[in-house]
């Protein structure tokens, strides 16, 4: 990829900047030559498509897909891919059903290949609906490669999205939660959480991510984030802390941690900060 986004500075600033212009990085992304072949390729040839088989046999639209939905790893997994999408959603006990990550159920609605009628495919505005999408991840790879933290910063909203709206179950979101590796590390990140939180009993790590939740923004629920002042909240303080973590925070950060909630403001900001490292 040629496309290099401008992105003067990490954190909150970074996030600042980056959002501000995303529009017009975003257009110029779309207009740079590799990602204009890829996408005009897309466009012309993905309503041939019909089967799995033939999308995972096809190397451009298989980028192109994957890309769409985060899962630009998996490009060499074509017999999982194909599995994935041949069984579909409508059985609960699909592959897609069963996986932990909620972009592969995602993945699956989009194309509907193993849906009533025809696959999503030969929709119009299909291509259209999936080039948008690969737009936006493609841009948050190209970000994430100077910054990691605004690459999940920038892919939050989605993510919680694809994972409220996979189930109707607070618990099964929360295990969304912990199965979606953007999504698990902003959480973990905003929590400070450590590295070796992973390793505890699933049912120990949902009811410290409900604890956690309750004590620093006051609510114990995914779909609670779901809110925008409350998704703000849970994106500002992943930044902080990242800042933090990083070591590129000074103590003018401090009174900034006491914005996250009203629990935060009434026990002061230098409280919440011994409070996230006890």
């Amino acid at each position: 990829m040629t496309f290099s986004p401008v992105v003067p500075s990490g954190g909150l600033s970074g996030w600042s900047f980056v959002d501000r212009t995303i529009t017009q990085q975003k257009l110029a992304l779309s207009t740079s030559a590799v990602v204009k072949r890829e996408m005009d390729y897309f466009r012309e040839n993905i309503s041939k498509v019909s089967t799995p088989e033939q999308l995972v046999g096809d190397y451009q639209l298989m980028k192109v897909t994957l890309g769409a939905f985060g899962l630009q790893d998996d490009q060499q997994n074509k017999f999982f891919i194909r599995k994935v999408l041949a069984e579909g959603t409508l059985d609960s006990s699909s592959l897609a059903n069963r996986l932990s990550d909620p972009r592969y159920k995602a993945m699956t609605d989009a194309f509907n290949f193993n849906g009533l009628g025809n696959p999503n495919t030969k929709l119009p505005g299909f291509a259209d609906r999936i080039l948008k999408a690969y737009t936006d991840q493609t841009f948050e790879v190209a970000v994430g490669n100077t910054d990691p933290d605004l690459r999940l910063a920038l892919g939050l909203e989605r993510e919680l999205q694809n994972v409220v709206s996979s189930t109707s179950s607070e618990n099964a979101r929360w295990f969304g939660v912990m199965g979606n590796p953007p999504l698990r590390k902003v959480f973990e990140g905003a929590f400070n959480l450590p590295t070796s939180f992973a390793t505890l009993d699933i049912d120990r790590q949902l009811t410290v991510f409900r604890e956690r939740s309750e004590a620093m923004f006051g609510i114990s629920e995914v779909a609670e984030f779901a809110d925008p002042e409350n998704m703000t909240a849970l994106r500002n303080r992943f930044l902080i802390m990242s800042e933090i973590t990083n070591g590129a925070a000074t103590a003018v950060n401090a009174p900034i941690l006491g914005l996250f909630s009203t629990r935060a403001q009434s026990i002061g900001a230098a409280s919440l900060i011994n409070t996230l490292y006890s």
